[in-house]
């Protein structure tokens, strides 16, 4: 390394300290603001117009830089943390949190192993086990924090496919069956492509809720074939919790893995508005929920947690030579527990946060939305011209406009965006379009609800 670059990019000069001060105050005002922007995407060809090229041989300097991001690149994304962001299913950090990823990045923390990590793999550790306790999983459960529920899941897969590959020894079906509900997520069917296993979709009825009659005729079809049974707790179109009593009720008579997709809605069970719709989910061998989507925590994180750790250890521990004082410890490294090697300790903002405001606050904040999905709910049917598809679950509330094809509801959403009054893209369902509210922003108020139904007379 030359003395030039080691001067510029290493040690501690006028110019660092300058680019570290504009940072931090840049992070200051962003996090500290009263009025969160919502902003919009912007064209490739204007934001090369804008922004001109910003990878070049000489540096356009720190202040250059995030004068850049700040003004042209940031107001081309959508704000996810905003009250009025009601598409897909948003983010709301606490500031707590917000802060603390700062702090992460900045303490140059390995979250892959006991040894380089020992402090906050015992933080996410404890995150790990409250959650648990939470959803009425023994003492000894515990896993990882992942990338996402993609990832999650894809990693609570393999983990069951490898312990029924165990169970068998060199007896092995044909082909290995994923059964789960034809509403699941889509990464479900993602894990399945990536595995070369199948999925054998169970129907649902019009409420969308997989049941046990479906799951007993396709464990009985593919007997040991089945790898798990996934069933999920919200879905991301409805908040749609699938009858998961009385699926794990099937594990009296068969032996299978039984795997809660539970990334948007499982947060529900620490509200005591809504932890009696999740019956059953202590019966399940393995688990993911998103802090980073309603557990108020910044992109990414995704908590997998095992019933029994070690079979997520034995499908995922990974062997070489230059980590055999890793593996030969047998200390919890994080790693050994999902489809990854190197990870930065993505739940320690969670912690941070949790460790900050206690989880009473958590509960609140969880109920609150599941209040308000009721409330406007209910307004929407009192409006003429709405109609209500579904009766909320938890915190998604979807409804339809009479009269109104998908290009105006497309021609809607584009409105309310470019007036920045909020982000609601169209869904559909059974082939009908329709408009959807995903609230988990403890700051969304019933009035910023009424104010974007207004904006549909």
């Amino acid at each position: 390394m030359t003395d030039s670059l080691h001067s510029r990019m290493h040690v501690v000069s006028d110019e660092t300290r300058n680019l570290v001060n504009l940072v931090l105050e840049y992070s200051r005002r962003r996090t500290l603001a009263e009025d969160t922007p919502l902003d919009h995407p912007t064209s490739e060809p204007e934001l090369r117009r804008l922004a001109g090229p910003t990878v070049t041989e000489e540096g356009l300097g720190s202040a250059r830089a995030l004068a850049i991001f700040e003004h042209i690149f940031a107001p081309a994304c959508i704000s996810t943390d905003h009250p009025k962001y009601l598409s897909f299913i948003p983010s709301a950090p606490t500031k707590a949190a917000v802060a603390f990823d700062l702090v992460v990045s900045a303490s140059a923390l390995y979250g892959g192993s006991w040894l380089e990590g020992a402090g906050v793999v015992h933080a996410e550790n404890e995150v790990l086990r409250w959650l648990a306790g939470e959803f009425g999983l023994p003492a000894g459960a515990g896993g990882v924090f992942v990338q996402g529920g993609t990832i999650g899941n894809l990693s609570a897969l393999v983990a069951a496919r490898n312990a029924q590959k165990e169970k068998l020894g060199e007896t092995r079906p044909g082909r290995w069956v994923i059964v789960c509900s034809a509403e699941a997520h889509s990464s479900v069917a993602s894990a399945a492509e990536v595995m070369d296993v199948e999925i054998a979709p169970v129907a649902t009825g019009e409420d969308g809720i997989l049941r046990p009659d479906g799951v007993r005729e396709a464990l009985l079809e593919h007997g040991d074939a089945v790898i798990a049974v996934v069933a999920t707790s919200g879905t991301t179109n409805f908040g749609t919790i699938d009858d998961i009593a009385g699926i794990a009720a099937l594990k009296d008579e068969f032996d299978f893995w039984l795997h809660i997709d539970g990334a948007y809605g499982l947060a529900a069970m620490l509200s005591p508005q809504a932890r009696h719709k999740f019956a059953g989910v202590e019966k399940a061998d393995s688990l993911i929920v998103d802090p980073h989507k309603w557990l108020f925590a910044p992109f990414d994180a995704c908590a997998l947690i095992y019933r029994d750790p070690n079979s997520g250890r034995r499908a995922h521990t990974q062997k070489a030579e230059y980590l055999d004082t890793l593996t030969d410890a047998q200390d919890w490294s994080p790693s050994d527990f999902a489809i990854q090697l190197t990870r930065r300790p993505r739940g320690l903002p969670l912690w941070y946060s949790l460790a900050s405001y206690g989880a009473e606050t958590y509960r609140e904040a969880i109920g609150h939305s599941i209040d308000l999905a009721r409330e406007i709910a209910t307004e929407i049917k009192h409006r003429e011209r709405l109609r209500l598809v579904r009766e909320p679950e938890l915190s998604v509330v979807v409804f339809e406009r009479d009269g109104w094809q998908r290009s105006d509801y497309d021609a809607w959403s584009d409105r309310l965006l470019e007036d920045q009054r909020a982000f609601v893209v169209p869904s559909s369902h059974q082939g009908r379009p329709n408009a959807r509210f995903a609230i988990v922003n403890p700051l969304t108020t019933f009035d910023d609800l009424t104010d974007i139904l207004d904006s549909m007379e």
